[in-house]
């Protein structure tokens, strides 16, 4: 990712830094967009500088999503029977491993300004890596309500504050979070409507668990040993 940024980007982010100063750190992008990491505790001051600021003016949040860190960067895809070579499954050995302080979970929001046609994008990283929490921002932008239901449905990230924080995908009993990268693939329990019983029931997995990664394996007549003499 480059870290230079076209002009209209760099004038907002010249705006952005004057108007929150010390509270944004730059991270790498593409040239025509930009992103900041924020630290939780100075969430919402950042999201309301953004919307009320009349420089900056974003006054729709467009997405917010949950992030899982766990093994990022640090390891390879976990499979059983998958190779080991051919192609990448998530590690650059070569680059320097930057740690996360502990931070497993975060949240990203995509902000637009509708006003001046601009689009930014902050992350702040949730302290708790067991118990991921971080302030609602239900308050600041009123779309935010489901997404952050999302978020907390497929993560597990609680939004202190949130007017109604309950599941909106999964069933209310339901017991995990999806999107957590120790959450098995095939999940916990089947869910289906019991016709008899006139109710839903929960059952053990029939699914057999199985490697999602394909393994490489090349036969190509260059390489046959006949041909080497």
């Amino acid at each position: 990712m480059s870290s230079t940024l076209n002009a209209k980007m760099a004038a907002l982010a010249a705006k952005a830094e004057a108007a929150l100063p010390g509270l944004l750190l730059r991270v790498p992008s593409l040239a025509d967009e930009l992103g900041y990491e924020v630290q939780p505790s100075n969430l919402k001051q950042v999201c309301l500088t953004l919307r009320d600021d009349p420089g900056l003016k974003f006054e729709s949040l467009i997405d917010l999503a949950g992030i899982d860190y766990l093994d990022y960067a640090s390891s390879e895809w976990k499979t059983n029977s998958a190779t080991a070579s051919g192609f990448s499954r998530g590690v650059n050995r070569d680059a320097a491993r930057a740690p996360h302080d502990g931070a497993r979970f975060a949240v990203a929001y995509h902000l637009l300004s509708v006003t001046n046609n601009h689009r930014i994008r902050i992350r702040a990283r949730c302290e708790d890596a067991e118990d991921p929490i971080i302030d609602t921002v239900v308050d600041i932008w009123a779309g935010a309500n489901w997404f952050e239901r999302e978020a907390f449905d497929m993560y597990g990230i609680l939004f202190t504050g949130h007017p109604d924080l309950r599941r909106i995908l999964t069933d209310y009993g339901f017991i995990g979070h999806p999107f957590r990268k120790d959450f098995p693939l095939i999940g916990n329990v089947e869910v289906r409507y019991d016709v008899e019983k006139k109710r839903v029931v929960y059952e053990p997995v029939s699914i057999e668990p199985r490697t999602l990664v394909p393994r490489v394996i090349r036969h190509d007549n260059r390489y046959d040993a006949a041909l080497k003499k």
